[in-house]
């Protein structure tokens, strides 16, 4: 019998209306080329005779081809597909007893961009699919840009940045068949047991979140902290939703990747457009110096988690979006995040997952969007009137700002340039580090213990079932069974009854498990 039941219909909202909108309020004005001569024509070439060859003199015609050409920048290999809008960050609690920044002077206000994004789809891509969610955070300063750039996961797969390619390329396409294969997914993970705590969060229900609103978003690494007075913590950064979690049923999921692939797009676009405007309280757990060094894992660990019940969670402001993107390529697509920007008062951890971003996003724009990619207004730091950006770095392909006008090229100099003036407040914090230079080998400081907790305690009986459906399901695509076996194997270290229930749902034998669960104290 044909399937009678009709497809379920969304209703109508702002972004469906956009286009109509801006007919209400606008009036049509003079054509022109880009640089600006009034046209008397746009749909017709100029030909020798109505059926004759085109001219190269067609000047209008050759430079919009051209600029049509061009329109696509290249893609982000990671968080390709995303959305955003602006809103301010109000800074509700009093931090200056851990942080000398200014944007934490309590009651300030500051302008900031948030971007969310899937991970290892191209741009494309649904919204909807088993993925993390990038939670990117940029907020125009009186000191300079800061970029707060995670994930709405408070851990990652990895703790070493050497992996990561390796990572991000099992997750994408087969190199011959050009299509998602289950088999590099799931054998990168068996051959990686510290990707176990992410794993297991991902298949849980917060794995496919409820479009951009409805989820929680962390800075995942653990950053440094100094005061006026020199004195240092470590904290993580937390954005919890003011909306509530709402997660997607898988099967729901799927039907909104084939029906509606820009269901967190629109959802976020329609509720600010009504007024609707979401928001994050934002917290940060502070672990001090002595407290990181009696941990039994190392603090500075992505696979790990600091326990709220030990570090309770401090607030430290609001984060409110209010306004939507007036064009999506020149605020959104072009805005260009980097966890080293960073104002006085914040700074990187040992993090080696950090440290290696702090190069590699930075880099990645130079590449994506240019040498100047900084003067573009998204990114511009002088974005915020109180902030004058005054550099020795001169020139570069699209310098379009003032380029340092006529002041010295050369540090240092007698004539009147740009110098330190308060070295007291922004020189970074010193930092003791010793030891051997060496590849550190640290893929199995305790893999397991963490995820077990995550299973036993954070999950009930609705969870835990939710989530060995989800990993059967995907799991159970791989064409081969070594690879299934291996899978159970690392789970097995987490817990007897998750490996059973997984063997029993792809028709294995439970195997042996993979190694000891091992209990590494902190080498900090």
């Amino acid at each position: 019998m044909a399937n009678t039941k009709q497809p379920e219909l969304k209703e109508p909202g702002p972004s469906d209306n956009q286009i109509l909108d801006f007919k209400k309020s606008h009036k049509s004005e003079q054509l022109t080329t880009g640089y600006g001569r009034p046209l008397g024509d746009r749909s017709t070439v100029i030909t020798v005779g109505p059926r004759g060859p085109l001219l190269l003199s067609d000047f209008p015609y050759i430079e919009d081809v051209q600029r049509f050409d061009r329109e696509r920048i290249p893609e982000r290999v990671v968080h390709a597909k995303g959305g955003g809008a602006f809103g301010v960050f109000e800074a509700t609690d009093d931090l200056s007893d851990i942080c000398k920044a200014k944007v934490f002077k309590k009651g300030s206000q500051t302008r900031v961009l948030m971007r969310f994004s899937t991970v290892a789809g191209e741009s494309g891509s649904a919204d909807t699919v088993r993925d993390p969610r990038g939670f990117a955070i940029k907020m125009y300063t009186d000191e300079g840009i800061w970029d707060l750039v995670g994930n709405n996961t408070p851990i990652f797969f990895l703790r070493d940045p050497f992996l990561f390619q390796m990572f991000i390329h099992s997750q994408k396409r087969n190199p011959q068949t050009h299509l998602k294969d289950p088999n590099m997914v799931w054998d990168f993970f068996a051959n990686h047991p510290m990707a176990t705590h992410q794993f297991m969060f991902l298949y849980s229900d917060r794995g496919v979140p409820d479009g951009f609103r409805h989820m929680h978003g962390y800075g995942s690494h653990t950053f440094k902290m100094v005061n006026d007075k020199n004195e240092y913590v470590w904290v993580k950064f937390h954005m919890r939703t003011n909306q509530g979690i709402k997660n997607l049923d898988p099967t729901k999921a799927k039907i909104l990747a084939g029906e509606q692939p820009d269901y967190a797009l629109g959802d976020l676009y329609n509720a600010i457009a009504k007024k609707e405007y979401p928001s994050w309280t934002v917290y940060v757990q502070v672990v001090t110096n002595e407290q990181a060094k009696n941990l039994p894992y190392n603090p500075f660990d992505l696979t790990k988690v600091f326990s709220q019940k030990e570090f309770p969670l401090r607030r430290v402001g609001k984060i409110t979006l209010n306004e939507n993107a007036e064009n999506y390529f020149a605020q959104i697509e072009q805005a260009a995040f980097s966890p080293a920007h960073m104002p006085p008062g914040i700074e990187a951890s040992p993090d080696k997952m950090l440290q290696g971003r702090l190069f590699s996003y930075a880099d990645t724009h130079l590449h994506r969007i240019g040498t100047n990619h900084h003067l573009i207004p998204v990114n511009n730091p002088e974005t915020n009137k109180n902030v004058k950006v005054c550099t020795y770095q001169r020139d570069g392909a699209m310098q379009t700002g003032h380029n340092q006008g006529n002041a010295p090229n050369y540090y240092r100099n007698s004539m009147n340039g740009p110098d330190v003036t308060d070295r007291n407040r922004h020189i970074e914090h010193a930092t003791l580090e010793s030891g051997l230079a060496a590849r550190h080998e640290a893929s199995d400081d305790d893999n397991y213990s963490q995820p077990r907790v995550f299973y036993q305690r954070v999950l009930d009986d609705r969870g835990r079932a939710h989530m060995i459906q989800n990993i059967a399901e995907h799991l159970g695509q791989c064409t081969c069974k070594d690879i299934i076996r291996r899978v159970v194997a690392v789970f097995a270290n987490v817990d007897d009854d998750l490996a059973k229930r997984l063997a029993d749902l792809l028709k294995i034998d439970v195997p042996r498990k993979t190694s000891p669960p091992t209990s590494v104290r902190s080498k900090y």
